[in-house]
């Protein structure tokens, strides 16, 4: 959830800010001589609607508010949940994961799949072998994207792709590989790739 109004946005900030920067959190006199206002009053109300929002915890210690930023809220409001790419020859077992929402490039998640990368096929494209490809599910693909498709519904890879006619050129990135030709409607389009999560061991 993000701030209501500019100036939740603006208290929410400082108070991030300040928090990372000496380790507590600001008065409300402090808060309010960093925005330009002279009431205290005001502070409070946007701590209450920014609480109510499930931004901010507060707390009452020794006769005052004490100010937390909500680390669950912060976490989901950055995040969403991918599901794996459905095979037609293949089911997937492994659970969704839970990706960087600057990734998804403002696509909604039910519009973006996760799949395997099985080789090293692209690798010039610094695409490796474990990779886990994030790729918007379309059905299409213009020439030069790098897409998720399905040859024959018996295997799948992710390459370049190229129309050549009645045919479909899959180009791998990697020297050691073939291209695929292969008639387009034995091709299947699944999606195509918008990022790239990997584990560095």
């Amino acid at each position: 959830m993000q701030p209501r109004t500019r100036r939740q946005k603006d208290v929410l900030e400082f108070i991030k800010q300040y928090i990372e920067n000496h380790g507590f959190e600001p008065s409300y006199q402090q808060i309010a001589r960093h925005l330009g206002v002279s009431s205290k009053a005001g502070i409070a109300k946007h701590i209450a609607a920014l609480e109510s929002q499930g931004l901010l915890l507060r707390s009452r210690e020794t006769g005052s508010f004490k100010l937390q930023l909500n680390p669950t809220g912060s976490v989901f409001e950055k995040t969403c949940e991918i599901n794996w790419a459905q095979l037609p020859f293949r089911e997937s077992n492994e659970p969704s994961l839970f990706v960087p929402m600057f990734m998804v490039e403002g696509q909604r998640p039910e519009k973006m799949s996760l799949f395997r990368i099985e080789d090293d096929s692209m690798i010039d494209k610094q695409i490796c072998r474990d990779d886990i490809a994030i790729v918007e599910k379309r059905s299409y693909s213009r020439d030069g994207e790098v897409v998720l498709a399905v040859l024959e519904k018996s295997r799948a890879l992710l390459h370049t792709y190229h129309r050549a006619g009645a045919n479909v050129e899959l180009r791998p990135s990697n020297g050691s590989y073939s291209p695929q030709f292969i008639s387009a409607d034995k091709v299947e389009i699944l999606g195509v790739l918008r990022g790239i999560l990997r584990h560095l061991r």
